[in-house]
């Protein structure tokens, strides 16, 4: 009646729990039929009695049988039509990965990073002296609001790199940009019911929004990034934006109209989301100085990461909140446990303290610079003068333009898979479309450098 396989990675006695189980629930073992014996059933089958015991207990615990003393055990009455007719045996062999990721010979995804700029013996070093530091705050819950350690590191570098004026108390550790936008969205519901955005802009956002239903109202972008007279006759009261190294058009926002949005946002209780994307990554000059510096005592939320320059994989970021969200924060999130790993705040702290973390920033933004003008050159040499490119000198991605529209972007997009090229759609960036020029979303970071000049070669046949 059952069989058992030895080869079989699931143990013994789960096999058999697992077969009993199902002719139960498809009817073929009928309500109050007497089980053979412990004794029995494990001669029948060649196996210890441990194996058939151990299977009947679960199948005791579970209520798919019960026992009378010194009689044995029997099927229980259960209602077959609530039941599924049969159940598929389990086995231990795993099958192919489900939605696995197709292989790419050049990967240009914006957001890729080089697993070569990951400091990992570094990381590993601070990782494990966190270990051997903190056994008893291993035992417990950490603050929600982030370490305080790991914070005042963060003030101290976004004040000396980012002209970011805040205390540390204002900061609050998050996993990601996401779970920082999910934070904020209550903390600004009762006030505020619709949120501009950039058009093209980051995805993210938007959708974060609407999921908290928001109205997400797209505002449009030029070489000075968020039109501002767009924003004024908008009804939005909320402005999402990336002034540093707008995303995905690499525009950075002028001071002129960063302090003419700082007035908008004056009239009548208005609130900036400045996300600072790539504001590390800057190879011409000095990293633009945030815009939460020019009005630190205003509605500003700050959002940073640690994930466009160090790993995506740690999700690990921050925001700065201005001192009315805070104490909105703190009320409506005081119940709610850090979301993000206890050990990775304290080996990120300690990463900062000892100096390696601006250390990994300086070399990351020769490392990725090198990338960046070997990108350039082999798009001059290949695209010359039928293309342009935008958002160049910041970041780990270049937007193409194509001056002939010869083939429109889904079948280059398409004609690239074919070739093992992968591009993100920059179509994907808009929330309302705009008649223009093909864009094509050319990332950088994650392609080995020596292959950067191949690929792009073969974009252009791509392209022709």
């Amino acid at each position: 009646m059952f069989t058992l396989d030895s080869n079989d990675n699931v143990p013994l006695y789960q096999q058999l729990f697992l077969q009993i189980r199902a002719q139960i629930l498809s009817g073929k073992l009928p309500a109050h039929l007497k089980l053979p014996s412990v004794r029995d059933l494990s001669l029948e089958l060649e196996t210890s009695r441990n194996t058939v015991d151990g299977a009947y207990q679960e199948l005791y615990a579970e209520g798919y049988i019960y026992s009378k003393p010194r009689s044995g055990y029997f099927v229980s009455d259960l209602d077959q039509e609530k039941s599924p007719l049969s159940l598929p045996r389990q086995s231990g062999q795993r099958g192919p990965r489900p939605n696995a990721p197709d292989a790419y010979r050049f990967d240009f995804h914006p957001a890729r990073l080089d697993p070569e700029s990951f400091p990992l013996v570094l990381w590993r070093r601070c990782l494990l002296s966190s270990l051997r530091t903190g056994p008893r705050e291993l035992s417990q819950y950490s603050d929600p609001q982030g370490e305080w350690e790991l914070r005042c590191n963060i003030q101290k570098y976004l004040e000396r790199s980012r002209g970011v004026r805040c205390e540390p108390d204002q900061i609050v550790i998050c996993a990601g940009l996401q779970n920082s936008l999910d934070i904020v969205a209550p903390l600004i519901k009762d006030h505020h019911e619709s949120v501009a955005v950039e058009n093209p802009g980051y995805h993210l956002p938007r959708d974060v929004f609407r999921n908290h239903r928001f109205n997400v109202i797209p505002i449009d972008v030029d070489a000075c990034g968020l039109n501002l007279d767009a924003l004024r006759s908008s009804p939005g009261t909320v402005a999402y934006i990336t002034p540093s190294h707008q995303m995905p058009l690499g525009h950075v926002m002028p001071v002129a109209n960063r302090l003419k949005l700082v007035a908008w946002a004056k009239e009548g209780g208005k609130l900036i989301l400045e996300d600072d994307y790539d504001s590390e990554l800057r190879y011409q000059g000095r990293p633009i100085s945030s815009l939460q510096g020019l009005w630190s005592q205003g509605n500003i939320v700050y959002l940073g990461t640690f994930s466009k320059i160090f790993s995506p994989a740690l999700r690990l970021s921050y925001m700065v909140l201005p001192r009315p969200l805070l104490a909105a924060y703190r009320q409506l999130f005081r119940n709610y446990l850090a979301p993000v790993s206890l050990v990775e705040q304290k080996t990120m702290s300690l990463f900062m303290e000892q100096g390696h973390w601006e250390q990994h920033v300086r070399r990351t933004r020769i490392f990725y610079k090198k990338k960046h003008d070997l990108m350039l050159q082999a798009i001059e040499r290949h695209f010359g003068r039928n293309s342009s490119v935008v958002g160049q000198g910041a970041g780990l991605h270049l937007v193409l333009q194509l001056m002939e529209k010869s083939l429109d972007e889904a079948t280059i997009v398409d004609r690239a898979r074919q070739k093992g090229i992968r591009l993100l759609p920059f179509s994907d960036f808009y929330a309302v479309k705009r008649p223009g020029p093909i864009n094509l979303l050319i990332g950088f970071g994650g392609i080995p450098a020596k292959e950067i000049p191949q690929g792009i070669e073969q974009l252009s046949q791509v392209c022709a």
